[in-house]
């Protein structure tokens, strides 16, 4: 067996892999004896078949796989033994032809796409901006407000706003307007304005117990099951409804905002975190401060990347070996669909290219601890999206070991954990220039590109 590493350019080569009879013969004449021990034969006895009648049944076809495997081995170890750094997975040369049944000489001819040789390095000699978020007194005041909101409870109330609930009956109206005899009509409908589509919603809000709203129930829901649970129809007769309906308003009923109490100040920020207003406010910024601190460091992924970039210049890459790739292993795309396409995943493969380096140069590892910590934290996020804030200690374990045990989500904490590690490893090792900012001035951050 002989093999060969050609380099076409930098990042293009091929590798060829040739074989003659006796390099593979002895595997074959192995695999024949095998099957004459296990196939049943009519006409022999296990372990006593020729090996003349062997070649004949399954020469041809046991004599291709010894062959595509010992082709595989030896690419494979070639690339491992050579510590070549492959970008995608080695491929066959297009119009190339093996007739395995009829030679007994084969020439295997694999493209391989190279990845670039360059230098990158992060270290204080590099400067990353790095932008903290000012907490300001409004901002304060409209979590506080929120939370009260969240926290607070439904009472009558003299006139709907945009988070009220609207009670009354409904029925619906002919093309002049009036009632139509005989027609649809609910008793209870109770809807919020909040949930009603934009082009009707309007409607609803100032209305006062004893007014009557005309209004289009199809225009003012987005499906067909809202549209039946409003008017209390099938669904089926739901999807015919097109005409304009009265309600006349009984009940409004409006959020009051939870009162700045210990009970309060407990469901928000945990048992005994505060124990007066002027506690709960300064607890409720160092939150928020603390909070904001992802968006910082969102936006120094960003900062930092575009220095890197502009560090390393644009890489070369084997663009037909790619885009080919690419292509092989999507049979729905087309090479229409890969040009467009590739400038993004040039840029994400440059990308990743670059943070590999930086990583092994940075020694950025994760370990079981991360996991953990990865999984509690986003275990703790899903349920404060249910509704559920300041779960138990055990009910976030008991979610988080749920989630490392789906392969789906372990996967996800994996790259979120390394992902952090990473670019915490790089916030620590350049140069930072802080600033401080504005919400303002830091949503302009994104204005420009």
């Amino acid at each position: 067996m002989n093999v060969n590493f050609e380099k076409k350019d930098s990042v293009n080569a091929v590798l060829t892999v040739e074989f003659e009879a006796n390099d593979y013969a002895a595997d074959v004449k192995k695999e024949l004896n095998r099957l004459g021990q296990t196939q049943r034969i009519k006409g022999f006895r296990p372990g006593h078949v020729p090996a003349s009648v062997l070649q004949r049944l399954f020469g041809p076809e046991v004599k291709a796989q010894v062959v595509d495997r010992m082709a595989t081995r030896a690419l494979t170890d070639y690339i491992i033994n050579n510590k070549l750094a492959i970008l995608g997975e080695p491929m066959l040369q297009q119009g190339t032809s093996v007739d395995l049944k009829n030679n007994d000489n084969f020439e295997f001819k694999f493209d391989l796409g190279l990845a670039p040789e360059f230098e990158v390095k992060a270290d204080k000699n590099l400067t990353v901006p790095y932008y903290h978020i000012e907490v300001s007194q409004e901002m304060v005041d409209k979590q506080s407000e929120g939370y009260r909101k969240n926290y607070g409870k439904q009472v009558p109330g003299e006139k709907a706003a945009i988070d009220s609930m609207v009670r009354g009956s409904v029925i619906e109206l002919d093309e002049n307007g009036n009632e139509v005899e005989g027609g649809i009509y609910n008793e209870r409908t109770v809807l919020s304005p909040r949930y009603v589509n934009e082009s009707q919603r309007d409607k609803f809000i100032d209305v006062k117990v004893g007014d009557q709203i005309i209004y289009n129930p199809a225009e003012a829901t987005s499906s067909a099951a809202e549209l039946s649970a409003m008017l209390n129809i099938d669904k089926d007769k739901a999807e015919q409804v097109k005409a304009n309906f009265k309600m006349t308003v009984e009940e409004i009923m409006v959020t009051e905002p939870a009162e700045l109490n210990q009970e309060f100040f407990d469901s928000v920020l945990g048992k005994d975190q505060a124990s007066n207003e002027e506690e709960y406010f300064a607890k409720l910024k160092e939150t928020i401060a603390a909070q904001l601190v992802a968006d910082s460091n969102y936006r120094f992924t960003i900062d930092v990347e575009n220095a890197l970039f502009e560090q390393v210049g644009t890489l070369e890459l084997p663009e037909d070996f790619l885009k080919r790739f690419l292509l092989s292993r999507n049979e729905k795309l087309t090479q229409q669909e890969v040009d467009e396409q590739f400038p993004a995943t040039k840029k994400q493969l440059q990308w990743q290219l670059i943070k590999d380096k930086l990583a092994q140069q940075l020694e950025v590892k994760v370990d079981d601890e991360d996991r953990k910590r990865m999984a509690r934290f986003l275990a703790a996020q899903q349920l404060a999206q249910y509704g559920i804030y300041n779960a138990p200690e055990d009910v976030v374990n008991n979610f988080a070991d749920r989630m490392m045990k789906d392969e789906r989500s372990a996967e996800q904490i994996e790259t979120r954990v390394f992902d952090d590690n990473f670019f915490a490893a790089l916030k620590d090792a350049v140069t930072l220039d802080e600033k401080t900012v504005s919400v303002d001035e830091f949503n302009k951050l994104f204005e420009s590109k």
